[in-house]
């Protein structure tokens, strides 16, 4: 059935299209009429088609690669709308990028994650929807409202299909164990975790395994699966300590550098992931699966629009 509100308006960049013309399928509603453009030089500028004087947009965008260009049309697009009068703009974001650079590692690190806040409010967002913040702490790096989405029930209710009698959730780290406990509450089975370090950039060593994990079926649960070397490192560490079998899931599936061939060689024997990034022909290997948000990001911008609470998306 249509939504027939005609205040409600919803623009898409380049990034993730597919998933805004889901979006609006669901809500019933058409995807705004406006485009990004490139000058032969290489700028961005939008083009937007239609009025959207004194009306509540959303503009989804996630700030995945090319992260640069990525933000740069999501910035250009909220100044649009801005100086076109739009009553409030909320930036949906799927993927936040940068939002692993969240604190000082070392002396004179940037903090980016702060940065790209600063940029999207001074552009002209009036609050923000994303989903599994890489560091939950980045919301309040917003001086505006920021609704923070979960795929974990997604991804819950995924697996509940399927017989879970043997199986144990898995973090990969102990920066994961938070959302690792959540899956596992969810599909009632035990968790373990997995002790490892970082001696440089895109390396993991594992040390330990904390939990039984012997004859069992293990998911492997992450909030980004980059160059996949952690998440393939240990697969096999898992293998090597007993587990009967490996699979794994995570919400944003950045897929850089070599990740493919890394899963491809990998023990997985499939990785569930969300389209909160679109992904390449290339990337979409028989091993990989991959959930749509439509559902979840669709509730959530109506209810925002409705001024409703969105915290039964938790569940």
């Amino acid at each position: 059935m249509p939504y027939l509100d005609k205040k409600l308006k919803i623009f898409s960049c380049s990034a993730n299209q597919d998933l805004a013309k889901a979006i609006t399928e669901k809500i019933g509603c058409p995807l705004g009429d406006g485009e990004v453009v490139r000058f032969s030089d290489g700028e961005t500028t939008v083009k937007i088609e239609e009025s959207v004087r004194g009306a509540d947009v959303f503009v989804i965008q996630s700030t995945s690669a090319p992260a640069n260009e990525n933000l740069m049309e999501l910035l250009i697009m909220i100044d649009a709308l801005k100086r076109a009068s739009a009553r409030r703009i909320t930036a949906v974001i799927p993927y936040y990028g940068y939002a692993r650079q969240e604190r000082k590692a070392r002396s004179r690190d940037p903090i980016t994650a702060k940065l790209v806040a600063n940029l999207i409010t001074t552009a002209g967002a009036d609050r923000v929807l994303t989903l599994d913040l890489h560091a939950p702490a980045t919301q309040g790096f917003f001086d505006i409202p920021v609704d923070h989405l979960t795929a974990i029930p997604l991804l819950a209710k995924y697996y509940k299909n399927r017989d879970l009698e043997n199986t144990v959730v898995v973090s990969p780290d102990m920066g994961g164990v938070t959302r690792a406990r959540d899956l596992a509450e969810k599909l009632r089975v035990p968790l373990a975790i997995m002790d490892k370090r970082r001696p440089k950039p895109n390396v993991a060593e594992i040390l330990n395994i904390i939990g039984d994990i012997n004859g069992k079926d293990i998911i492997m649960v992450d909030d980004i699966i980059d160059t996949a070397g952690t998440i393939s490192l240990g697969a096999a560490a898992l293998l090597d300590r007993g587990a009967k079998t490996v699979s794994a899931c995570c919400t944003h599936p950045v897929f850089s550098g070599a990740a493919i061939e890394r899963l491809e060689n990998s023990p997985l024997q499939k990785i569930v992931v969300t389209d909160s990034i679109s992904l390449s022909s290339e990337n979409m290997i028989e091993k990989v699966e991959q959930i749509t948000l439509a559902d979840l990001f669709a509730d959530a911008i109506i209810r925002i629009h409705e001024d409703l609470s969105i915290s039964n998306l938790f569940y």
